[in-house]
């Protein structure tokens, strides 16, 4: 059960997520959160940084979807801009998002990764629906209500997890 928090992988931003070695691990497809993965909670709309990552993925050939727990209106401001699909009240950890964003995008989950920045939702969610996932450093470090409560859940499954070896990162 534990082992279902677990990330595949960990890095500190979304920028230290190279297009050109998921391409080589044969990943197709990317699906990412929203909010506190690659920007923070309450910015509006894409960096000129996060612009060119996005140009960067899409000249690799790889497709991306956002799928976020936030309302309507926040992720279709933010992704239409990008022309970038998006699932909005996705209800993660729960499947049926990630399943709806894998048929969008017409790839096996076995080519696509999940990147975001919360154990209870994306990495969970990932996990238990066969993805690969990657979790980031949260943006900010501010959150909305309810992922304050995750979080501090959270750092206890964090440390249960570091306890028993099975994280060799630092906070």
């Amino acid at each position: 059960m534990l082992k279902l928090f677990l990330p595949g992988e960990y890095v500190k931003n979304i920028y230290e997520i190279s297009p050109q070695a998921l391409k080589d691990r044969g990943v197709k497809g990317i699906i990412t959160d929203l909010d506190n993965t690659l920007v923070e909670w309450d910015r509006p709309s894409a960096t000129p940084k996060l612009i060119e990552w996005f140009k960067d993925v899409k000249e690799h050939g790889i497709k991306v979807t956002i799928v976020s727990n936030n309302v309507e209106k926040r992720v279709r401001s933010f992704s239409d801009p990008l022309q970038i699909p998006f699932i909005y009240k996705a209800r993660k950890p729960m499947g049926k998002a990630f399943r709806r964003a894998l048929k969008n995008m017409e790839l096996d989950k076995k080519d696509v990764v999940v990147i975001g920045d919360q154990l209870l939702t994306d990495v969970l969610g990932g996990n238990r629906n066969g993805f690969h996932t990657i979790l980031v450093v949260p943006v900010a470090s501010t959150d909305g209500f309810v992922t304050r409560l995750n979080r501090k859940i959270e750092r206890r499954i964090l440390a249960v997890l570091k306890r028993k070896g099975l994280i060799q990162w630092e906070d």
